[in-house]
């Protein structure tokens, strides 16, 4: 489990932490919340959805056919797409809200990635200001919170206009059809029907390109097919292939492959 500390001079003054060179942390992450920021770039290579948090719906990248299962981060831990999420980028570091509404910089101390050994970079300067590789991440982190609170208001408005439905994903296995339930697709056929008059909020509100960006990725979902084969062809074959090695040429193909009946 991730032990998020506030950053502070008190605590991490003497400490060093490293860039993470690899994304076995996020090896058991199915999905991942994106920020309306992130999605035309998202779009590109990974199948986009809806998951229903506290009666509101938030956009995530879908990265598993399994629970606790991502299929982009291969055995080794090496990143198998063309983009990765923010979320991932930023580890060991996330924003957290203080009782009093305040967002503090906080890293994981269990990541491995924090010591006091001579490893890696200071959280502080000589001076005890914060280093400038820790103000870089923090405004990093900040530009996905000012856009992840801009996403929360456009997808309350796709929900105002009963614009998002249930996503039934049915998987054909060796074993047989697999239901993959919980997610949820932009009612592609409601939005058509809008009046004029309703598309003017939608596009001041970002909405619109969260719905175009969500209907467009679903042309990727048979990717997560071609990479639970890949990852089981390997395991299978393992002395065809170095260890933690994926045939992913694939990705690098405009094409797509038949994995049965996805959607």
């Amino acid at each position: 489990m991730p032990n998020y500390q506030a950053i502070s001079r008190q605590r991490h003054a003497s400490q060093r932490w490293q860039r993470h060179s690899g994304y076995a942390f996020a090896a058991a992450d199915a999905v991942i919340p994106l920020a309306a920021a992130e999605m035309p770039k998202a779009v590109i290579s990974l199948p986009l959805a809806f998951i229903e948090q506290a009666e509101a719906f938030v956009p995530v990248a879908v990265l598993g056919l399994q629970p606790g299962s991502n299929l982009f981060v291969a055995p080794d831990g090496r990143w198998s797409g063309h983009y990765i999420p923010a979320a991932f980028r930023s580890y060991p570091f996330r924003l957290a809200q203080t009782e009093d509404a305040q967002q503090v910089l906080c890293i994981d101390e269990d990541s491995g990635l924090v010591s006091a050994g001579p490893a890696g970079e200071g959280f502080f300067t000589e001076d005890g200001q914060p280093a400038q590789a820790v103000l870089a991440i923090l405004n990093f982190l900040n530009q996905i919170e000012q856009s992840r609170l801009a996403t929360v208001a456009a997808c309350a408005v796709l929900q105002q206009h009963q614009l998002i439905r249930p996503w039934p994903v049915t998987l054909q296995t060796d074993a047989g059809e697999q239901q993959i339930t919980g997610l949820f697709q932009i009612d592609e056929a409601a939005l058509n029907r809008l009046p004029a008059d309703a598309l003017h909020p939608l596009a001041q509100a970002g909405a619109l390109l969260l719905a175009y960006c969500q209907l467009l990725s679903m042309q990727h979902l048979p990717v997560l097919g071609q990479l639970a084969q890949a990852r089981a062809k390997a395991a299978a074959a393992p002395a065809t292939l170095p260890p933690g090695d994926l045939d992913l040429e694939f990705l690098n193909r405009g094409d797509t492959i038949s994995f049965g009946n996805l959607f």
